[in-house]
């Protein structure tokens, strides 16, 4: 524990054990906040990427709700967006947004969020070990969702999908995980 501060248990082990219609509801409010977030968003110069706050939709998401919780609302965003709910960047929404330069971001979501939820609720005091747990998260986001992007763009041996999918989104990933992370901590901690 960190000395000044002490855990609120009213706050983190509440969300950990909801149960029926309140599990219900935060995961149904997780997945609106990455919806949400989605419409925040802008493209680069020639880039089929854009910049969103999901990143920090999915931390948040993840530091809060933990990790089923968490991959929960992630598994409604994406089935609200497949089933025609204009939830995607752009208000997008079908099977055409899952298929595009974006489809694998938008899959990463759900065990990014898991594995944030995971590694959050074991380092809740330590503002250091919740962006550890959001950067990791971010990690798997880049992995499947540059390794989707190579193959939409047909390029799977060159550095296009790095350069594209990666490179433009670490220094505002970075920054989203530590709101999230500051957040977070802002919510279970109380001074």
């Amino acid at each position: 524990m960190v000395q000044g501060y002490e855990f609120p248990y009213s706050v983190a082990n509440c969300i950990s054990r909801l149960t029926g219609w309140r599990a219900a509801l935060a995961t149904v409010v997780g997945a609106a906040l990455t919806a949400a977030s989605a419409q925040v968003c802008f493209y680069l110069p020639g880039n089929p990427v854009p910049v969103t706050f999901q990143v920090f939709a999915v931390a948040l998401c993840g530091m809060l709700l933990g990790p089923r919780l968490a991959a929960v609302s992630q598994m409604e965003y994406l089935v609200a967006g497949v089933l025609g709910l204009p939830v995607f960047a752009g208000f997008r929404c079908g099977m055409s947004a899952l298929a595009g330069p974006t489809g694998g971001y938008l899959v990463a979501f759900v065990p990014a969020a898991y594995v944030i939820g995971f590694l959050a609720w074991r380092f809740t005091g330590s503002l250091a070990g919740l962006a550890a747990a959001g950067f990791t998260g971010v990690a798997v986001i880049y992995t499947l969702g540059r390794a989707w992007l190579a193959i939409w763009l047909g390029d799977v041996n060159s550095l296009n999908s790095w350069i594209l999918g990666v490179l433009p989104f670490v220094g505002l990933d970075l920054v989203k995980v530590t709101i999230a992370a500051l957040a977070c901590r802002r919510l279970l901690w109380k001074h």
